[in-house]
C-alpha cells in the first residue's frame, strides 16, 4: 500500500449525546478524524495519524475508519482511556470532554510509517488536539517540520471551550505555518472576540499572507479568500437533515479537490469544497461523501 498523499493529525472521539429523557446516543466523530474520512472517501490516500482506545468506543472508531479507506498503518491504539465528549445539550449547546491521560495524548510520530513524510503532499493540523498536552506541543513542532520539509499544511482551528487563554499565540502560530486555513463565521467570532468580521479576517491575512483561507458562513455561503483575490459562492440547496460535520466536509473536499485537480480555478476548489459539505448536511452525523455523490450534485447545480 503507497503512502498517504494527505496526513490528518489530531483527535477521533466518540460523541456521548443526551437525547430525549434519559437516552444517550454514542456517535464517533472528532473534527481531524472526520476530515481524515472524507479525503479518503473522496479518492485521496489518507491516513489519520491519531491514536484511540482499544476498547468499544475505540474499535468502533477504527472500523469506520477502515470502511472509509484510511490506511491503518497511521492510526494507533493504546490500551488507555477513550476521548469522549459529553453533549449534554445540542440546543443550546452544551458541552465537556472527558479524556485524562487518554489514548490520543499518547501518540507517537515515531511509530508513523518510515517514508509517511516524504509521501506526504498535504498534512492537516486542528481542533482540540492542539491545546490538550502533551499532544499539543508535540503537533505543533511536528508541523515546523513539515513546513521545514517543504510540505504543504492545512489548518482548521475549530473553536472548542478548551481553548483558553493561551490558545492564541498557538493560532498565531499555525496560522502562519499553514498554506490553507478553513474558518467558520462562528469560529472567527470567538477566537477573535471584539474584532468585526473585517477586522478579525484582516488580522488573520496578516498572520498568514501567503495562504489561501476557506471561510464558512453556514447557510449564509462560502468563499475562499487567496493572496490575489477573492470567489464567494451560495451554499447547494439541499434537504438538511443536520449540519453536524459539514464544516470538516467542506476541508476535507477542499483538500481533496487541491490535491486530485491541481490546475482547477479557485471556483472550482471552491465548488467542490461546497458540495462535499452539502451532502453530509442531507445525512444525519457527520458523512463522509463519495467522489460520486460529489460530482452528481455538482453536474445537477
Amino acid at each position: 500500500m503507497p503512502a498517504a498523499r494527505f496526513v490528518v493529525f489530531g483527535e477521533a472521539l466518540t460523541d456521548l449525546i443526551h437525547e430525549q429523557g434519559e437516552h444517550w446516543r454514542a456517535v464517533a466523530g472528532g473534527s481531524c478524524w472526520n476530515v481524515a474520512r472524507v479525503g479518503a472517501r473522496l479518492g485521496v490516500p489518507t491516513g489519520f495519524a491519531g491514536a484511540i482506545s482499544r476498547d468499544v468506543f475505540g474499535e468502533e472508531l477504527a472500523r469506520l475508519g477502515h470502511e472509509a479507506g484510511l490506511d491503518p498503518r497511521y492510526t494507533q491504539q493504546y490500551d488507555r482511556s477513550p476521548l469522549l465528549a459529553i453533549v449534554a445539550s445540542k440546543s443550546p449547546p452544551s458541552y465537556f470532554f472527558v479524556g485524562d491521560d487518554s489514548a490520543d495524548l499518547h501518540f507517537d510520530p515515531d511509530r508513523l510509517p518510515a517514508d509517511w513524510l516524504a509521501a506526504a503532499q498535504i498534512v492537516h493540523f486542528g481542533s482540540i488536539s492542539l491545546v490538550r498536552e502533551p499532544l499539543a506541543s508535540r503537533l505543533i513542532a511536528l508541523a515546523q517540520q513539515v513546513k521545514d520539509a517543504g510540505r504543504r499544511i492545512c489548518f482548521d482551528p475549530n473553536h472548542r471551550n478548551l481553548m483558553g487563554e493561551g490558545y492564541p499565540a498557538t493560532l498565531r502560530t499555525m496560522a502562519s505555518l499553514a498554506d490553507y486555513i478553513k474558518i467558520s463565521d462562528e469560529d472567527l467570532a470567538k477566537l477573535f472576540a471584539g474584532q468585526s468580521e473585517h477586522d478579525a479576517l484582516a488580522t488573520l491575512r496578516g498572520w498568514a499572507p501567503t495562504a489561501d483561507i476557506l471561510y464558512t458562513r453556514g447557510g449564509d455561503g462560502i468563499a475562499l479568500l487567496t493572496p490575489s483575490g477573492a470567489v464567494d459562492r451560495p451554499v447547494f440547496q439541499v434537504d438538511v437533515a443536520d449540519t453536524v460535520g459539514a464544516g470538516d466536509a467542506s476541508m476535507g473536499g477542499w483538500m481533496a479537490s487541491v490535491l486530485t485537480r491541481p490546475d482547477a480555478a479557485p471556483a472550482d476548489h471552491l465548488a467542490y469544497a461546497a458540495a462535499t459539505a452539502a451532502i453530509a448536511c442531507t445525512h444525519h452525523g457527520a458523512y463522509a461523501a463519495t467522489r460520486a455523490e460529489v460530482e452528481a450534485l455538482l453536474a445537477r447545480a
